[in-house]
């Protein structure tokens, strides 16, 4: 069971987490949306990263598409490919979540990203989740991502994050979490 604080804080969490690491400018507008696992999933692709601790499984899943306003916001003029791009902000976006959880709750580890099928996203249902919520993430009102976390526990989950408004891009200098 996820009480609705929980529900509530994990939101927060991951709305801050999404502005903070899936935007590449500090100047780019970020609108998150509540949407449907499907947004954006079916023909595209998926990376998925998973938060585990004692008491729960928390999987952040982001939808993605290969077109050109993708390619163009998320590659500029590196020599990445998107996937590869997008596979190190997704671990940044699930990273900031980590580490606003890990005040909460200290046993957490965290899986390294990886991609499925943009069909896959139908079968969280078969996880039966404890809490299952999704965005449509629009960047610069071009570029759209979805956004799904899905949350299984395994012992009651209660907590209320303290989550600060963000105003601006953090600047990442290359820290190493270590487990």
């Amino acid at each position: 069971m996820i009480t609705e604080q929980a529900k509530d804080s994990i939101e927060r969490i991951f709305r801050q987490a999404a502005r903070l690491r899936l935007m590449v400018g500090a100047g780019d507008a970020c609108d998150i949306v509540h949407g449907t696992p499907h947004d954006g999933a079916v023909d595209g692709e998926l990376i998925v990263l998973t938060i585990s601790s004692i008491s729960f499984r928390l999987l952040l899943v982001l939808h993605f598409d290969n077109d050109d306003a993708t390619r163009d916001y998320y590659l500029g003029s590196g020599e990445a490919t998107l996937e590869e791009r997008l596979l190190e902000i997704c671990n940044l976006c699930c990273g900031a979540m980590n580490q606003q959880l890990v005040g909460y709750f200290p046993d957490l580890g965290m899986s390294t990203p990886y991609v499925l099928s943009g069909h896959c996203v139908s079968y969280l249902d078969q996880l039966k989740p404890d809490f299952l919520v999704s965005y449509r993430v629009t960047v610069n009102g071009a570029v759209q991502l979805g956004a799904t976390v899905c949350v299984c526990a395994d012992a009651p989950l209660d907590f209320v994050a303290t989550v600060a408004e963000v105003t601006e891009l953090a600047e990442s200098v290359g820290e190493l979490e270590l487990f």
